[in-house]
């Protein structure tokens, strides 16, 4: 008896309270748990799975369960090729419209250290060179040339140009998955279209002389571009031209009339990939 007592009673105690608590999660689980649409698996195996970030979610799980809720759209991901973008669009029961590739660019063609203010001691970085008084650049929009892009970009489609000490873009291997345009601090770096035949390589908005004074290849804002645009695709908006991409036919002439030599003819202009 104190054999039983001692020992089997409280095995079977034990025993006891072990089999409510089972039963207890098996019930809260049944009832608490959260019902998963398969169909996120199957868009996540059609996208690329870099997690880049570029569509404006996490990672591509996060993108797959957007895109089934609703909340994000076919052609966010600019990594996503259009083979398994239109299979995601069957899946979805949605429109496969067809995205034209991106790639970077970089809206500064300046000279690192042609108008400097002083000399940077510090971190090999951007984001830290960038919170000492804006860089020792006197653009205050300019490229402050640590770097930051280049170490952002997991593809090695950026690199820095040693004797302008600016980033240069390698076309044929940007995915435009964006990274490098959330490292710039100064916002410097964005995605066009792969067709565009020229991009603004500037973003100085401090206009006519201070502009000129600040940089030799920034744009005064004198307007000589947009005049001679034949389809009116370009504006000057806060002292610095802009191009509507939707609206450039590709000609090329404000590359050509730009007399600060800010707007840059690209030598690619067609989907090399394709």
């Amino acid at each position: 008896m104190d054999f039983f007592m001692t020992y089997i009673v409280p095995v079977l105690i034990v025993l006891g309270i072990s089999a409510i608590f089972a039963f207890i999660l098996a019930f809260l689980g049944e009832k608490l748990k959260v019902e998963v649409d398969p169909r996120i698996d199957k868009v996540r195996a059609h996208l690329p799975g870099i997690n880049c970030g570029g569509c404006g979610f996490a990672s591509c799980d996060a993108y797959a369960r957007a895109l089934i809720e609703g909340k994000a759209k076919v052609g966010d991901c600019n990594p996503t090729p259009d083979d398994d973008r239109a299979v995601i669009a069957e899946l979805l029961h949605v429109e496969a419209l067809k995205v034209q590739r991106k790639v970077a660019a970089v809206y500064c063609a300046g000279t690192m250290g042609e108008a400097s203010k002083g000399i940077y001691h510090g971190h090999e970085d951007c984001t830290s060179e960038n919170i000492i008084a804006g860089g020792v650049s006197f653009c205050e929009q300019g490229c402050l040339g640590g770097g930051t892009c280049v170490q952002a970009c997991n593809y090695g489609a950026l690199s820095m140009d040693e004797k302008r000490g600016v980033p240069v873009v390698d076309e044929d291997v940007c995915i435009a998955c964006g990274a490098c345009t959330q490292a710039c601090p100064k916002k410097l770096i964005g995605l066009i279209p792969v067709s565009a035949k020229a991009h603004v390589a500037c973003s100085c908005k401090s206009g006519g002389k201070q502009a000129i004074e600040q940089c030799t290849t920034s744009c005064s804002s004198c307007g000589l571009c947009a005049k001679n645009c034949p389809v009116k695709a370009i504006k000057v908006e806060g002292n610095l031209a802009r191009i509507d991409y939707g609206k450039c036919n590709g000609c090329s002439l404000c590359a050509t009339k730009c007399p600060r030599k800010c707007i840059v003819a690209r030598e690619y202009g067609t989907d090399n990939r394709d």
